[in-house]
């Protein structure tokens, strides 16, 4: 039995890429899973506080007048909303720098170009923070304001914006654009097929989503099968550090049995 276990290790390591990146496939894995999970919480913090409404009633569009008025109200909700709807995706960096030294050895061009695209996208999807900063900082001189047209003035910041985080996003578009590039790579081996068609499923899905997300409203949600495929690939991330370590411990205990 114990030959066995050494021969099963041992052909994993054969056939598992880098095994001296154990640590990173690791860290991929429980960056993948805690960013599902972090998009959740933001999910269900939304549901079960009150959110800002434009004088037409949207929850989509809300007015600057009501998205300052509700941050002056729901300050510390506000800005944690925003940071766990994020924030997490800084996580999906170290996912794909993973999924790069997992497939490089099958294919350096799309590895390469899916990783390098889908981090200029996290880059760029961070920017809607410092718009946060930006409400938080017009709200509180919208409070302390004594007329009506110092009011005016910082409810007109707050429209412009609002306006750039409902514009499409350069930032979402190369995400998704780098998800699909490095799930064709998927195909060449050490990720099960399934898991790569569903990436690339969702790399166009997500870059139909983005460049149209202005007009789609709630059918942007389709996006969530993004979730889907981080789970999955989160999980054989981990399990690739995992058998890196069993191949090590199997060539000892080829080295024990030598002598």
């Amino acid at each position: 039995m114990e030959t066995l276990r050494v021969e099963r290790a041992s052909g994993e390591a054969e056939a598992s890429p880098g095994r001296s990146w154990r640590g990173l496939y690791r860290a991929g894995g429980v960056s993948a899973v805690l960013f599902v999970v972090l998009t959740i919480v933001s999910f269900v913090l939304a549901f079960i506080t009150p959110q800002p409404q434009s004088s037409s009633g949207s929850l989509m569009l809300p007015g600057g007048v009501a998205t300052l008025q509700y941050i002056a109200s729901n300050r510390s909700v506000f800005i944690l909303d925003q940071l766990l709807f994020v924030g997490p995706v800084v996580l999906t960096m170290v996912v794909f720098l993973a999924l790069y030294v997992a497939l490089k050895h099958l294919s350096k061009s799309y590895a390469a170009i899916g990783a390098v695209v889908g981090i200029v996208g996290v880059v760029l999807s961070l920017v809607p923070l410092s718009l946060v900063g930006g409400l938080v900082y017009l709200s509180d001189h919208y409070v302390a304001a004594t007329t009506v047209a110092q009011r005016a003035g910082f409810a007109t910041a707050a429209d412009s914006l609002i306006a750039q985080n409902n514009i499409v996003s350069a930032g979402g578009i190369l995400f998704a654009v780098g998800v699909l590039v490095i799930s064709l790579a998927m195909l060449k081996g050490v990720f099960h097929k399934g898991i790569a068609y569903l990436g690339i499923a969702t790399g166009v899905v997500g870059t139909i989503c983005e460049a149209l997300r202005p007009i789609l409203g709630p059918g942007y949600s389709i996006y969530l099968i993004l979730l889907i495929w981080l789970i999955a690939v989160g999980w054989k991330l981990y399990r690739l550090g995992a058998s890196s370590s069993d191949a090590r411990m199997a060539k000892k205990l080829e080295a024990r049995t030598a002598s």
